[in-house]
């Protein structure tokens, strides 16, 4: 059994207080994003930080503007392929913000957020291809209104506002390795 209660049991669980009851419990779209604090460092204990609501702000002057910021994802794939999980698949995380997909708003309603460890513009490493594969495929299995075509950028759903996971995220690769899986 890969979930218990949305939790994916191959992932370190590292819980968000950033979350709350779906509206619908719809569960339809997967948003993948990328995320690094400060800007283009990795490997440092920030990200869990920020998403558990304790980053100290003054550890870096970029953070300044994440003061009082609530934010979370379902998931972080790190450099590494290492998975964290901080939110159920079962609640809403606060990843998405102002978003729309097709004719539908508020994408975290019916949506689950994954963070790759990067940039727009740093190639993601081999083990983070791998990871987000197994476990983009275990949701697959879990949730049977999620496909391969409702896989989405933050930049799909927020265009005038993000641009992740950026021209470095190498789609055809992805999408070639869920087929292929």
């Amino acid at each position: 059994m890969d979930f218990d209660a949305g939790w994916f049991t191959s992932a370190r669980r590292c819980e968000s207080p950033h979350f709350n009851r779906r509206p619908f419990g719809e569960i339809s779209l997967l948003v993948i994003h990328n995320i690094s604090l400060p800007a283009g460092c990795f490997g440092l204990p920030y990200i869990d930080q920020l998403f558990q609501g304790c980053l100290d702000t003054s550890a870096d002057e970029s953070f300044a503007d994440l003061a009082g910021l609530q934010v979370s994802a379902h998931f972080l794939i790190r450099r590494d392929g290492e998975c964290v999980q901080y939110v159920s698949c079962e609640d809403r995380a606060w990843h998405a913000g102002v978003s729309r997909y097709g004719e539908r708003e508020n994408c975290n309603d019916f949506s689950i957020g994954i963070e790759l460890e990067g940039t727009d513009t740093e190639p993601y490493t081999a083990a983070q291809y791998q990871q987000l594969t197994a476990l983009t495929q275990a949701l697959l299995a879990q949730y049977p209104a999620l496909t391969a075509e409702r896989i989405v950028g933050h930049c799909d759903i927020a265009p005038m506002r993000k641009t992740d996971p950026g021209p470095s995220f190498d789609w055809q690769r992805y999408l070639a390795a869920l087929r292929d899986f």
